[in-house]
C-alpha cells in the first residue's frame, strides 16, 4: 500500500530497541514469552537480522536444558510460534519435536465442548469450564493453522479453520462488529460482556493472517466467514480509534485507557489485510504506538494479565504501569509488518 508516513531507520532503531529490552525479560514458557517471541520472529524474518535469532535460539535451548512444562495448555501452546521460526532457521529437530507435541496436545488432549471448540486453559485445572475466549485463536487456533500448512496436514487445517468460524459465531457482535472477551456456553451469554481492547486484538490480527498463510484460501468456506467477519471488525474499529491513533482497553468506553497491545495488534491488522483506506489509521497508528515505546524499549500502557472481568471496574482497574510480554510481541508485529511493507499484498479476499 501506498502513502504509508514513516522513516525507516527510525522503526528499525524501534525494533532493535525492543528486541534488546524483551531479552531482558525474565520470561518463562507461557503465553506472554510465546506473543512476545512471536514478535522476535517476525522481526528477525523481516530484518533478517542474526542477532535476533541467536538471542531468541540461546534462550530456548537454556529453556529446554531447564526442563519443559509437563503438561500443556492452551495458553502455553503460544510458544509454538518461535518454534516454527527455530525450526525453519536451523533445521533443528528438537525444536520440530516440542512445536508437533504441542500440535498432539490440542488436537487430541485439550478440553473441548460443544462444536469442538477448545476451551481456553491457562492451568492443567479446568478453570473455565467451557468458555472460550478470543484469546485463543492468537495461542492455538493460529499455530494450528500455521503448522498444518506447513506439515500439509489437511485435517489440521480443517480444525484450525472450525476454530475459527465458532469463534466468529460465539465472540462477534454481528450488529456492532466488534468482539466479546469470552462466551460461557454453560450460561449462554457473555458474561460481562465489554468490546476488550486486546480480545478483538487477538481476534484481527490473527483473522488477518489467514489469507496470506493458508494457499488457495478463497476455496475454503470458512475463509470467507473469516473475511466478513474481519471486514465488519476493522470498518467498527476504525470509528473506535482515539485521536493519538490508539485504541482503549474497553474499546466503545471513552473514560477507557488507551491500551499499546490491543492498539499495536488492530493495527498489525489493518496493515496486513491491505486495504488502501485503511492507509490515514495506520498512519495514525505510528505516531502514537512509536510515542509508546522507552526509550530502553520498553512498550508502556499495556495492560497486565485479563480474565473475563465481572464489570467496567474489573477492566479499567487492571495496571498498564509494568512491562509485559505480549506488549513487546505485539508492537514488533506492527512494526515488522510496517517494514515489510514493499511486500505487502492484500490478503486474497474474494
Amino acid at each position: 500500500m501506498a502513502g504509508f508516513d514513516f522513516d525507516r531507520k527510525q522503526i528499525e532503531e524501534t525494533v532493535d530497541r525492543i528486541v534488546e529490552r524483551t531479552m531482558r525479560m525474565d520470561l518463562t514458557w507461557d503465553w506472554p514469552c510465546g506473543v512476545a517471541y512471536y514478535g522476535i520472529s517476525k522481526a528477525y524474518e523481516v530484518t533478517k537480522n542474526e542477532k535476533y535469532l541467536k538471542l531468541m535460539k540461546d534462550r530456548i535451548d537454556f529453556y529446554i536444558e531447564l526442563g519443559l512444562p509437563s503438561v500443556w495448555t492452551v495458553n502455553t501452546c503460544a510458544m509454538g510460534h518461535c518454534l516454527i521460526t527455530l525450526y525453519e532457521a536451523t533445521g533443528d529437530e528438537r525444536y520440530h519435536d516440542i512445536l508437533m507435541s504441542k500440535i498432539d496436545y490440542l488436537r487430541n488432549y485439550a478440553l473441548r465442548f460443544a462444536d469442538n471448540v477448545l476451551q481456553h486453559t491457562v492451568s492443567a485445572n479446568n478453570d473455565f469450564p467451557e468458555q472460550c475466549w478470543a484469546d485463543t485463536l492468537f495461542m492455538a487456533a493460529f499455530l494450528m493453522l500455521r503448522v498444518g500448512v506447513k506439515e500439509k496436514d489437511d485435517a489440521l487445517i480443517a480444525d484450525a479453520l472450525n476454530q475459527y468460524y465458532w469463534h466468529i459465531q460465539y465472540l462477534q457482535n454481528e450488529n456492532t462488529g466488534l468482539w466479546y472477551h469470552g462466551y460461557n456456553n454453560i450460561t449462554k451469554d457473555h458474561m460481562s460482556g465489554f468490546y476488550w481492547g486486546r480480545a478483538n486484538c487477538w481476534a484481527a490480527f490473527t483473522m488477518s493472517q489467514v489469507g496470506h498463510i493458508l494457499p488457495e484460501a478463497y476455496l475454503y468456506p470458512q475463509f470467507l466467514e473469516i473475511v466478513g467477519s474481519l471486514n465488519e471488525q476493522l470498518s467498527a474499529l476504525k470509528m473506535c480509534q482515539t485521536e493519538n491513533g490508539l485504541w482503549r482497553t474497553i474499546l466503545d468506553d471513552e473514560e477507557s485507557y488507551e491500551e499499546i497491545s490491543a492498539s499495536a495488534g488492530i493495527a498489525a491488522a489493518m496493515l496486513a489485510k491491505g486495504n488502501p483506506l485503511h492507509t490515514p489509521y495506520i498512519n495514525k497508528s505510528i505516531k502514537g504506538l512509536l510515542a509508546n515505546v522507552a526509550e530502553d524499549g520498553r512498550v508502556m500502557n499495556v495492560s497486565g494479565g485479563t480474565a473475563v472481568m465481572k464489570d467496567r471496574a474489573g477492566y479499567m482497574g487492571i495496571s498498564k504501569k509494568w512491562i509485559q510480554g505480549w506488549g513487546q510481541g505485539m508492537a514488533l508485529a506492527f512494526f515488522a509488518g510496517l517494514l515489510d511493507t514493499a511486500n505487502h499484498r492484500n490478503d486474497g479476499a474474494l
